[in-house]
């Protein structure tokens, strides 16, 4: 075979359009479809700020360089543009033929500028007057370009006459979307673009009769800086505004627009022929996360889903005292994330703990876990905080949280020079024992909501001493080894523990003895876990992946991995957690991670990934395995042609997640009867 490995990017594409097709699914409620192409509209954003910058940078190497590449980035590049044209179609077609007229039905009528009535039109005018004009910058390509920086992710109109001029539609001060007064009980919403159409001759009468067309500009979001001068902070703080005057690497622009007017906005934005895409007369869809609802809309939402209690900490008066003596494990958004600042609030009261470690990636703006910090070192804790100050568009409010918390006493760590900080762990030390955090999912509370994760807490001593050598190391990263036996850490032993696991299996299978491996995660891209995986395969052993996103292994190829089946789960929630099982005799292992099988998360982060050891701990992660592979709603086929298929089994319906909501649901009114009234469906 050629080709074992299918292109990173060609799968995080096709990933995507498994997010288009919940938005192209009818029977989910009409505003999840349109958050659904809101995420869709941001992930593509997200991938041209940075994959497709690299692919331009790839662009630019020597010619004996580039020979190297096993993609040749010109191609690469023209099937991405390729790709993304036809999602863009069937993106345009699911919104404008299906949502749009559904909303209609419901009496939400999403309108344009000439649709508006006399009184809306006036109601327009003045918002435009009072909130909009002032926001308003008009730049002449033709004379001032040079000191013209466009934005990115800006949205403006290009007008079709004789000077080259922008104008921008200021989204990024002012609500995307206009309520609009009705003489009647109908809901209508319009655009700020629409507001800015309506009244162009206010702002020169040339613009009077104009027609328009939207344009947007898409970036390069990467940060440009050298790891190993200066101060680290201060170097991505100052180097956080390139991002809005990155290389542009898409020019999105109204497919109706004329041709000519095409080709001198190219020609003046000096833009290759691969970075312009058409599209419809509105971009940055991500901003329909905040489309207006009407007073009525319960139908028109997912049904709102509480988390539930953990039937073991809920009612106890110190979670301190119950996790000395027994694990947990929690898992988001099924449960409460309540129980984590409850934990280090707890601990800052606690005479039994004095040293609070903890690493964070991405915190919400209002931290609650910050905040329990901020609690511990009133009480004179003593408190270090890992912050990864090179979290890809989170750099600035980390840096926030590190300031403010070291100006409050705490010892704060930042990123180390090529090597970013990706675990999720917590160490409490206590005067006579330790107690140990590890998650797959970020200390925050708002994504706790959205994305599913595990962690579990223990007062094991192996797994608090391996995690007190790993905080030993972001300490004094220089020339320490850390000396872990129980948990994987990576850029240590993620990599070598995982391949020895794998081996293990082999040798069952080879020894005619039931071998089995099965992998949930985010990401299946790094091409030695990949080779591993085929060579488990051929020796026989049963393969199971559950792969939300980049999935670059070609599963069910006689000869090669004939033995591996896949799906990938894309539903309300994010799938966010790593689950790691290995048959192992009839023994089962079972291991949870913050790290996904990506060659930057093996070699070139700080991942920790830890054995889940009590068996009714195990069975809960194996019940969310089962779930998942039973799913018959929300799983797709991962395969060769990355055809996104629906699964579809025999029996009643099974949506794993929500599936996954009663079976926690059952475990609290088990326990505590109570609990459930508090935390209903």
């Amino acid at each position: 075979m050629q080709n074992k490995y299918i292109d990173r990017d060609l799968s995080w594409l096709s990933f995507n359009e498994r997010v288009l097709q919940e938005a192209e699914n009818k029977s989910l409620p009409l505003y999840e479809r349109l958050n659904f192409l809101a995420i869709f509209s941001s992930n593509l954003d997200e991938f041209y700020r940075v994959r497709v910058s690299e692919l331009r940078h790839f662009k630019r190497l020597q010619k004996d360089a580039a020979k190297k590449l096993t993609e040749k980035p010109k191609q690469l590049v023209r099937d991405v543009q390729e790709k993304v044209m036809g999602l863009q179609e069937r993106f345009g077609t699911a919104f404008e033929k299906d949502i749009i007229p559904n909303l209609k039905k419901e009496d939400i009528y999403l309108i344009e500028h000439e649709e508006y009535s006399e009184i809306q039109r006036e109601f327009v005018f003045k918002y435009f007057e009072n909130e909009v004009k002032s926001h308003i910058s008009i730049y002449d390509l033709n004379t001032d370009f040079e000191q013209v920086l466009l934005k990115d992710k800006g949205l403006f109109l290009f007008l079709d006459i004789d000077k080259d001029v922008l104008i921008t539609i200021p989204a990024d001060k002012l609500p995307r979307f206009l309520v609009l007064p009705s003489n009647d009980s109908s809901f209508y919403v319009t655009y700020l673009d629409e507001v800015v159409r309506a009244n162009l001759k206010f702002l020169n009468k040339i613009f009077e009769d104009v027609a328009s067309y939207c344009v947007k500009i898409t970036r390069d979001a990467e940060l440009y800086f050298d790891e190993f001068e200066g101060e680290l902070v201060e170097t991505i703080k100052q180097s956080l505004d390139q991002r809005d005057t990155g290389i542009p690497t898409r020019m999105l622009y109204d497919k109706k627009m004329p041709k000519e007017l095409v080709r001198r906005l190219h020609k003046q934005l000096a833009l290759n022929k691969t970075d312009l895409m058409p599209g419809g007369r509105y971009h940055n869809f991500s901003d329909f996360f905040g489309f207006p609802k009407p007073l009525n809309s319960s139908t028109l939402c997912y049904p709102k889903q509480e988390s539930y209690a953990h039937p073991d900490l809920e009612y106890q008066s110190s979670l301190i005292k119950y996790l000395k003596e027994n694990d947990a494990l929690l898992s988001f958004p099924y449960q409460k994330f309540d129980y984590i600042p409850r934990l280090i609030i707890e601990a800052a009261e606690s005479s039994e703990i004095h040293a609070i470690n903890i690493t964070l990636y991405r915190v919400s703006k209002d931290s609650v876990v910050a905040n329990a910090l901020l609690k511990c070192l009133e009480q004179g804790k003593k408190v270090t905080v890992f912050i990864e100050a090179k979290a890809r568009f989170d750099e600035k409010n980390n840096i926030y949280w590190g300031e403010k918390l070291k100006s409050k006493g705490a010892t704060v760590l930042y990123s180390m020079p090529k090597l970013k900080v990706h675990s999720k762990i917590l160490l409490l030390e206590g005067n006579d024992f330790d107690l140990a955090y590890v998650g797959t999912g970020n200390f925050n509370e708002k994504t706790a909501r959205l994305y599913t994760d595990f962690v579990l807490l223990t007062t094991s001593r192996p797994i608090a001493s391996d995690l007190k050598q790993v905080f030993q190391f972001l300490h004094q990263p220089e020339g320490f080894k850390p000396r872990i036996h129980t948990v994987w850490m990576s850029p240590f032993t993620t990599r070598t523990s995982l391949y020895s696991k794998i081996n293990r299996e082999i040798k069952f299978a080879k020894a005619n003895k039931p071998a089995s491996i099965i992998l949930k995660m985010n990401s299946l891209e790094d091409e030695g876990v990949i080779d591993k995986l085929y060579e488990a395969s051929q020796a026989g052993v049963k393969i199971r992946l559950i792969v939300r996103g980049i999935f670059r292994l070609l599963p069910g190829i006689k000869g090669l991995s004939e033995n591996i089946t896949a799906v990938s789960i894309v539903g309300r929630y994010l799938e966010h957690s790593r689950i790691y099982c290995f048959g192992n005799g009839g023994q089962e292992e079972v291991y949870i991670a913050s790290a996904d099988c990506m060659t930057r998360n093996l070699d070139k982060r700080v991942e920790v990934c830890v054995p889940v050891l009590e068996p009714r701990l195990k069975a809960i992660l194996k019940k969310c395995i089962d779930l998942q592979w039973e799913d018959n709603v929300k799983a797709r086929l991962l395969d060769a042609q990355q055809t996104n298929t629906y699964s579809k089994t025999e029996g009643h319906l099974i949506n794993s997640q929500k599936a996954y909501f009663d079976f926690f649901k059952n475990k609290t009114v088990e326990k505590n009867p109570r609990v459930i009234d508090m935390f209903r469906l």
